[in-house]
């Protein structure tokens, strides 16, 4: 987390500033180095220079998985805005991969509940919103697109529970998700303070908010199905998170004018700027 939220909008991420920041956040130098390490290793970057005069390189793999995140947030800022309401309909996914593609199957079904799916029995998941290419673009990279099937219904129900909300409270966790946007409120609130006050703030601290910010926010977000309002209990609290967070990122990127800034700051900034874009219309 800490190395992708410094990646700049050239697709680089400077040794010193990470190794600035990381020492900020109470990580060692050595936790660094192995991590680039392992980093390099899988494909995920390149290296360039030694020490803290080095520059990694995201490769087009890593840069790539970034954007269905942009996704989910965009998609997540329109529910809080009233602007994707819910038709309605459930998505779901069947698959039957044999006992010989094992690592297959258990990575599609990992990718299943990261999607926002919940399992209704062996091999069958369901989720509130439209998945299908994020669904296919997994299966056919795993080589079991053949054993995967889609359908829609209007009509699901669980035992003798067919109320929408009911259905919603009964497959995902969704005490535990609120717990974590409240928790994601609490770390916002001060560092909004700071973003916002009237003193100055030097560049490491700025990108030290950044990064603290970016992993609370991956951590409410990735367990986070995005249910529609509709099937969520209110006032939710994953929609005051948001918003605490749109503001420290407007403030962020407000206040970092280097050419250098990392690709977060712009990218989130947009997000939330077509957020409140679409609020005031």
């Amino acid at each position: 987390m800490l190395v992708h939220a410094l990646i700049r909008e050239d697709g680089t991420v400077g040794a010193d500033e990470l190794y600035t920041v990381a020492n900020a956040l109470g990580m060692s130098d050595q936790q660094v180095r192995l991590c680039v390490r392992r980093l390099v290793a899988e494909g995920r970057f390149t290296h360039e220079g030694r020490g803290r005069k080095a520059e990694l390189h995201a490769t087009a793999g890593t840069t790539r998985a970034l954007a269905p995140n942009a996704d989910f947030l965009r998609h997540a800022f329109r529910q809080d805005a009233g602007s994707a309401p819910w038709d309605g309909v459930w998505h779901l996914a069947a698959f039957a991969v044999p006992e010989s593609a094992r690592a297959a199957r258990d990575t599609l079904r990992e990718t299943l509940v990261r999607l926002g799916g919940a399992p209704l029995q062996g091999g069958l998941y369901v989720c509130a919103n439209p998945w299908e290419p994020y669904v296919e673009e997994a299966a056919h990279r795993l080589g079991a697109h053949g054993a995967l099937t889609l359908l829609t219904t209007t009509d699901l129900r669980r035992g003798d529970t067919r109320e929408p909300a009911e259905l919603a409270r009964r497959l995902w966790p969704l005490q535990e998700i609120a717990d974590r946007y409240h928790r994601l409120s609490r770390i916002a609130r001060p560092r909004l303070a700071r973003l916002t006050g009237p003193g100055g703030l030097p560049s490491s601290a700025l990108l030290t908010i950044a990064v603290e910010l970016a992993a609370e926010l991956t951590r409410a977000m990735e367990p986070d199905p995005l249910l529609p309002p509709q099937l969520l209990p209110q006032p939710w609290p994953g929609t005051r998170a948001r918003e605490h967070i749109a503001r420290c990122w407007a403030a962020l990127y407000e206040r970092d004018r280097g050419e250098a800034r990392p690709a977060l700051f712009r990218l989130y900034a947009d997000i939330t700027r077509e957020a409140a874009g679409r609020v005031t219309r």
